[in-house]
């Protein structure tokens, strides 16, 4: 239970659940004042005893204010990604970080749509049906990039279900 009567209104700056973000890469970004500035708010409001971090507790009622109910492993899993030093507290740097990998996310929808384009430029359907022509592939990949990957021994290893030939999911796999 918290002294306060009610939760501390928190900026609306992430995209719930902002916690299950963490470990995604990093979009290459520079966070804009204002942006950083509502962190530090937040940051503050949630730092409820002044130490210039936020201890487990402290996150947990920050989750639980911004609509959040995180299972105690999964507060415990985010406390490590997002405690990079181990000290078992968040400073304000590793805070920021947090947010910053989690609005990459639309870095991994540009992403998908990157895969989604080579594959229906090799053959696939947009709506991720069909197949690469793996002939085209090879080609690509050998003459246009002219790179000397052993691509047929690739192409080989993804090919889970072991057709002959590449769906969406394996195509994809090209890029993980």
């Amino acid at each position: 239970s918290s002294f306060l009567s009610e939760p501390p209104r928190v900026p609306r700056i992430w995209q719930p659940p902002f916690w299950r973000a963490a470990s995604r890469p990093p979009a290459n970004m520079v966070l804009d004042e204002s942006f950083i500035q509502k962190c530090r708010e937040a940051f503050n409001t949630f730092d409820q005893d002044g130490s210039g971090t936020i201890d487990t507790q402290e996150m947990k009622l920050l989750l639980e204010a911004i609509g959040e109910a995180p299972s105690e492993e999964e507060l415990f899993r985010f406390m490590a990604d997002v405690d990079e030093d181990g000290t078992g507290e968040i400073e304000f740097a590793e805070f920021l970080r947090a947010f910053e990998k989690q609005r990459g996310g639309a870095q991994e929808l540009e992403n998908e749509l990157d895969t989604i384009d080579a594959f229906v430029a090799l053959g696939g359907g947009a709506d991720k049906s069909g197949f690469v022509d793996t002939n085209r592939l090879v080609s690509v990949v050998k003459d246009e990039f002219g790179m000397t990957l052993k691509i047929e021994r690739l192409i080989e290893e993804l090919d889970k279900d072991k057709d002959g030939k590449l769906n969406f999911l394996e195509f994809a796999a090209l890029f993980v």
